[in-house]
């Protein structure tokens, strides 16, 4: 058994019941993807459109597809149709180009909306209040073709585990304070991802149920 398929198998008996595992396979060949895929793996997350849709064409088609990195407006209709959940919506904007390309292509998108709450700046997302208006506002009704599923979050890049989980327990309560309020009738608001290889445990003790592994199981990334 490959190391790869090992580390698989082994995620697999350490993730509880209830939490998904997407394969972070950004930067790395279709054969390391395949090995993962044989050892029963079938969420896999990419960042970059172009790598994205080229493993698209060239793997098993029953994977399930999350896009994982930074979209730009100008790219999101090569993706549309592709994805099983775009991970990384981090703008208003974006979110309505997702709408209006899923609608002229006949699908529904299923998205989770990005907060930020991190200390590093270059990071995307919304913050927590931008977030409550854009949902207490109802703005979300206006959308005909795109499903919001939930929330991501990072944590800030830090050894100090007290930071991190701070960083998680707040977007938790920011994904419960929406997913709880009932004067937003939402439906099928019940994925929150957050956590990756370094911190994954912690995220999942603060209440993740979809957690992005790259590094563990694929080893530094391949550029």
């Amino acid at each position: 058994m490959s190391i790869i398929a090992q580390r698989i198998r082994q995620l697999h008996e350490e993730i509880p019941s209830g939490v998904s595992l997407v394969a972070v396979s950004k930067f790395h060949p279709a054969d390391a993807i395949r090995e993962a895929y044989n050892a029963g793996q079938r969420l896999f997350g990419e960042s970059r459109v172009k790598e994205f849709v080229e493993k698209v064409e060239a793997l098993p088609g029953d994977i399930k597809w999350h896009f994982i990195g930074h979209l730009q407006t100008n790219k999101v209709r090569k993706i549309i149709g592709k994805t099983a959940l775009i991970e990384s919506v981090d703008t208003e904007h974006l979110l309505k180009c997702i709408d209006t390309e899923s609608e002229k292509a006949g699908v529904v998108t299923m998205v989770l909306m990005q907060v930020h709450v991190a200390r590093e700046e270059t990071k995307f997302g919304f913050t927590a209040d931008e977030l409550y208006q854009f949902f207490r506002e109802h703005r979300y009704e206006q959308l005909k073709a795109t499903h919001i599923c939930g929330i991501m979050g990072m944590a800030s890049n830090t050894d100090d585990e007290q930071r991190v989980r701070s960083d998680f327990e707040k977007i938790a309560e920011i994904y419960r304070t929406i997913r709880d309020d009932e004067s937003l009738g939402l439906h099928g608001f019940d994925t929150l991802s957050m956590g990756m290889s370094g911190d994954w445990p912690i995220a999942v003790e603060t209440g993740s149920n979809l957690i992005r592994i790259g590094t563990y199981i694929f080893g530094n990334r391949q550029y």
